[in-house]
């Protein structure tokens, strides 16, 4: 599959406090985040190659009202622990982008309710805008909202590179087993390295 630069974006998945934070919300119910920070500061890389080759970069935050009023079963039923830690709520540190993440003037941040960062959001519309065809993507979790995002990227024929040390779960097992399925049927899974190169030389075979 052909990665070129000049129909390329970087989609940065819910690089948060949230969740790539000692303070977020995802550390103080006690989870271990190392490998999400990790994951963030590799994106970071990824976003400043991106920049200096001129290629889109869209930020993505998982934000909640305040009253949790547009958490649906994600709140009331899979993680009632984000309501009682405060977590994703808006207008707190916790949705914020990490204090490393450099914005350029041009970037896109993008606020969701849901795992996937195409559904209710105008992603779709910005990506059609700037004629993305091949889509960059690192994030957190993998196994959640990173695969979400890119079985819908995968169902809309973008030509998908996940960039698999970009991208981290709190399991190791469970990142595998998420990038297994998704190299599967609905993306190329490549390095940061990889990734780096081909912004670089702005084509790519993988």
């Amino acid at each position: 599959m052909e990665f070129d630069s000049t129909k390329a974006a970087f989609l940065a998945i819910d690089v948060q406090r949230a969740f790539c934070s000692d303070d977020g919300s995802v550390a103080r119910e006690g989870r271990d985040i190392d490998r999400c920070k990790g994951a963030a500061a590799r994106c970071l890389d990824i976003a400043a190659a991106a920049h200096q080759s001129d290629i889109p970069v869209i930020w993505t935050r998982f934000v909640l009202r305040p009253d949790y009023a547009d958490g649906g079963v994600f709140i009331r039923d899979l993680r009632p622990w984000v309501r009682d830690e405060g977590g994703m709520q808006a207008n707190t540190p916790d949705i914020e982008l990490i204090p490393e993440a450099v914005v350029g003037s041009g970037d896109f941040v993008i606020d969701k309710q849901r795992y996937s960062s195409f559904y209710a959001t105008s992603l779709e519309v910005i990506l059609r805008s700037l004629g993305v065809e091949c889509l960059l993507v690192g994030g957190v979790t993998t196994s959640m909202c990173v695969e979400s995002s890119v079985r819908d990227a995968g169902q809309r024929d973008y030509k998908t590179f996940v960039v698999r040390d970009a991208c981290a779960d709190y399991s190791e097992d469970r990142h595998d087993a998420s990038l297994a399925a998704l190299a599967f049927g609905f993306a190329r899974v490549i390095s940061h390295n990889e990734a780096i190169a081909a912004i670089a030389d702005g084509h790519a075979n993988f």
